[in-house]
């Protein structure tokens, strides 16, 4: 174990080791997994404050949506000028194209601590007990393709967590596709329609190649995810529709060229023919007799 994760892990050692003995009692042997949701739990109640700030960060994305698609089509042709108007427009609304990435990047080191742990022998110089804990049979630090194989009970503890974490990643494509709908008349930037539905599946990636408690953690997290962005949704919606691009200025040098309007031709009524709503010469309006000299 590096010097760089050595007191995260053994600090979650006896973390995770606390709440497995408190649970006990209760739990029997599924204490060890109701221990490590609960500090997947309390990790992510730690970072819900970066959470809303990423979840607003993307509401603010959905509003320019208009704006960063007019910059675009004018200024597609220079990256440079292109990339300094979007800075610029970034730096007014208060926000930026990272906003959301906060309590991702957060997390990775976290997962890197429960991996580590549920992969050391020894943690403190004392053995690892947390090892020696099982879900149906399955040790907590077993890997998917090791052991009896993907075939096996264990390899079917597994095929139930993926399976579990691919309904939350397919529910959390779903609500990122309804948060981040374009405005009527605005296209969405190439590649991000695959890029939101695609992303979310990572973490069944992940989960294949992580110990057992690991995948657990993940589990949990995509869970809680799903949960939060749901709840922020309700609590602050995204507007219905996002502000109308503003009209680009025109460039020094260039002049509006407007077309003058033509006249609709007017269509002329045949001869003899009465126009709607007149009446025929010599006829009386209804209900008047006619004058007698």
């Amino acid at each position: 174990m590096t010097s760089l994760f050595g007191v995260p892990v053994d600090a979650a050692y006896h973390v995770v080791s606390g709440f497995t003995s408190f649970l006990t009692p209760a739990l029997g042997a599924l204490a060890v997994v109701a221990a490590i949701i609960a500090v997947t739990i309390a990790v992510r109640l730690a970072l819900m404050p970066l959470s809303l700030r990423a979840f607003r960060g993307q509401q603010a994305m959905a509003r320019l949506a208009p704006q960063l698609q007019a910059l675009r089509q004018r200024y597609g042709k220079q990256p440079e000028r292109l990339q300094r108007e979007m800075a610029a427009l970034y730096k007014r609304e208060g926000t930026s194209m990272f906003a959301s990435l906060g309590p991702l990047l957060l997390q990775a080191p976290v997962l890197s601590v429960v991996y580590l742990l549920f992969r050391s022998a020894q943690v403190g110089g004392k053995p690892n007990t947390l090892l020696s804990q099982h879900l149906l049979g399955v040790p907590l630090g077993a890997h998917w393709l090791s052991g009896p194989g993907a075939l096996s009970a264990q390899g079917l503890v597994f095929a139930g967590l993926f399976v579990l974490a691919a309904g939350l990643c397919w529910l959390t494509a779903r609500l990122a596709r309804l948060m981040v709908q374009p405005a009527a008349g605005v296209s969405a930037p190439a590649g991000s329609g695959v890029l939101t539905r695609v992303l979310p599946y990572v973490t069944v990636v992940i989960a294949a190649f992580v110990p057992l408690a690991a995948g657990i953690y993940l589990l949990t997290s995509a869970a809680w995810s799903l949960a939060e962005r749901r709840l922020f949704w309700r609590i602050a919606p995204a507007p219905a529709g996002a502000a109308p691009a503003a009209e680009p200025e025109p460039e020094p040098g260039q002049i509006e060229r407007r077309q003058p309007q033509r006249r609709q031709p007017q269509r002329r009524q045949p001869r003899g023919s009465q126009p709607r709503g007149s009446q025929p010469r010599g006829s009386q309006p209804p209900g008047r007799e006619p004058v007698r000299r």
